[in-house]
């Protein structure tokens, strides 16, 4: 934590308690009453807690405004400089332009440009991306990774300790299938280093366990010796286990290559593969059962959901245990809440998976509210995503119909990038133009991904996402570009403000969005919607360049040239920490 950090509370949150105190001091009944304030075209904020609150105290909302200006001490207040009333009951707050400039001031000489540490003291576990071992990473982990990342980095900004977890699909008669299959075919390359260059270890493998598929359902002497080799391993047979190990490390260098390319913060550390809850299993299920909660019912345990019924009415079930022994997601899932609660001593639990999985979760935290391991003082929320779709509206699928790679859909948006920077800039080097286009092409994918809201299906249109121009992350990194393009200009990065120059317009407007940074951050973190920062920083964008129009920075007399520069550094430090927390590169130049 650095040093020079001091939370500057913003001036919406300076007037709502202005405005909380002046209605409570004319209205004793009405003390601690939201004042309903907000950012405003007509004025810089407005307060509606009259219109809100005049029926509860039987007055006219205009009267209830007129008696809130008399209570106010505007003449004493360093931040308004005028409050009137508008309409059926609003009233308009205007601030000083000393208070804007203040700000801008105070964010400039925090570290943390003046965000507080809401979450700390919480322990959040983000569960997300959850690729299979021996299984190439497609299209459909592409959200999970992205949104779960951006979630990881904003809860532990604001302070949250917080454990990523990379919830791989490790285990199960596929593997037993595979090991056999090359047990019995020693000459198969799978490892990274007996493969060409254009091939990776879980794409081998992938193929493999298609081979190994094959055999299982054509010869029935394989499919035994498979489901032999299932139990050697689930038994802990040392040679079964190290091959297993082995195609487990090759899966993860697979993955980690992605992982790389898209920036996220996942390490190996953070995987915790499903074979890992394994040993917990009976416990738990032995748990469940002493509760009352896992039920017998035609040889299997089950657990009835008190909260959802089918379309028969009756209730809906999670799999405890297997009619024939076995175990499978369901039973995974509860023992890893149960460790994740109880070992890991979590508070916040974030689930970042498909939104076809929420009726699984709703009934894997009712089981678990049931069992006493979620409390009260945890929260535990499914943060599903919709489905990511064509540029025609149809499911995104290859020409053939297969699933898309990963890797192949990056690689198509970095050469489409390559092309759009190419044509904007002819003279870069080879070098820098595979910088850059590297840098926009994933730029464009999550912020396409993120400025979507989570719960929506949105098309995959590459060309769309590389543009320079509209709500896309390259003309957000262009725009961060820019700034501190002039910043260079400049010879000297602007620090110092004279708040008692008078604010143009547009000054004032860019003050006032980089003071509203902060409550976006944090409703980000409880809405876990990244989008609403993807709109918060377009929306900056825009501010930013509706200013550089209007206001001459390079060119302008000191002291105004001063307090200028010190609008474009926090609207250049703002803009690369908000695609920071994205998990988007900020260049300083494109």
């Amino acid at each position: 934590m650095s040093a020079h950090h001091q939370e500057v509370p913003s001036l919406l949150e300076r007037i709502a308690t202005t405005m909380s105190q002046a209605i409570g001091r004319v209205r004793a009944d009405l003390t601690g009453a939201d004042p309903v304030v907000r950012r405003s075209d007509r004025a810089d904020f407005q307060c509606n807690a009259p219109l809100a609150l005049a029926k509860r105290v039987g007055v006219k909302p205009v009267e209830l405004a007129a008696s809130v200006v008399a209570g106010l001490d505007v003449d004493g207040d360093a931040v308004i400089a005028s409050v009137e009333p508008s309409g059926p009951g609003f009233l308009n707050v205007t601030v000083t332009g000393e208070a804007v400039w203040e700000q801008v001031a105070a964010r400039l000489a925090d570290a943390r440009l003046g965000l507080g540490l809401p979450e700390l003291g919480r322990r959040v576990v983000v569960d997300y991306s959850a690729p299979n071992i021996a299984k190439e990473m497609h299209v459909g982990h592409l959200r999970t990774t992205i949104i779960g990342d951006s979630l990881a980095r904003v809860t532990g900004f604001l302070g949250a300790d917080v454990l990523r977890q990379n919830h791989l699909g490790d285990f199960g008669t596929q593997f037993g299938m595979l090991i056999q299959y090359l047990d019995e075919h020693p000459d198969a390359a799978w490892h990274q280093d007996e493969l060409g260059d254009g091939t990776s270890a879980v794409s081998a493998l992938d193929g493999l366990y298609r081979s190994a598929r094959a055999k299982f359902d054509a010869d029935p002497g394989f499919a035994d010796r498979s489901r032999s080799r299932v139990v050697a391993l689930q038994s802990g047979d040392p040679g079964t286990v190290a091959v297993w190990q082995d195609i487990v490390a090759e899966s993860e260098r697979s993955f980690r290559a992605i992982y790389d390319r898209l920036t996220v913060l996942l390490t190996p550390e953070d995987s915790v593969g499903e074979s890992f809850y394994n040993p917990m299993l009976g416990d738990t299920v032995e748990e469940l059962t002493e509760a009352g909660l896992a039920v017998a019912s035609d040889g299997a345990l089950v657990f009835y959901s008190q909260e959802v019924s089918g379309p028969d009415g009756r209730p809906v079930t999670l799999m405890i245990r297997k009619r024939d022994g076995g175990y499978g997601y369901d039973a995974t899932d509860l023992a890893t809440i149960r460790y994740r609660l109880r070992d890991l001593k979590a508070n916040r639990l974030i689930y970042v998976t498909d939104s076809r999985q929420a009726l699984h979760f709703q009934l894997v935290f009712e089981a678990a509210r049931s069992a006493g391991w979620l409390t009260d003082s945890v929260t535990a929320e499914h943060a599903a995503y919709g489905t990511i779709l064509g540029p025609d509206g149809t499911p995104f699928k290859t020409r053939a119909g297969g699933t898309v790679r990963l890797m192949d859909l990056l690689d198509d948006a970095v050469s489409r990038a390559r092309a759009v920077v190419a044509e904007k800039n002819p003279g870069l080097d080879a070098a820098e133009l595979d910088r850059i286009a590297e840098s926009a092409g994933i730029a464009a994918v999550k912020y396409a991904d993120l400025s979507t809201s989570r719960v929506k299906d949105y098309s995959f249109d590459v060309d769309r996402m590389v543009s320079f121009t509209g709500n896309t992350g390259v003309y957000l990194q262009y725009a961060h570009a820019r700034i501190s393009s002039i910043l260079r200009n400049a010879g000297d990065l602007g620090t110092t403000v004279d708040s008692t120059i008078p604010l143009e317009p547009a000054e004032r407007d860019l003050g006032l969005a980089l003071d509203a940074y902060g409550a976006v951050v944090t409703e980000v973190a409880a809405t876990l919607e990244p989008h609403r920062l993807c709109g918060y920083l377009y929306e900056l964008a825009r501010v930013f360049t509706t200013f550089y129009e209007a206001c001459p920075v390079l060119k302008a007399d000191e002291p105004v040239r001063g307090n200028r520069l010190a609008l474009c550094t926090l609207a250049a430090r703002t803009l690369g920490h908000g695609l920071d927390l994205l998990g988007i590169a900020a260049p300083q130049r494109m």
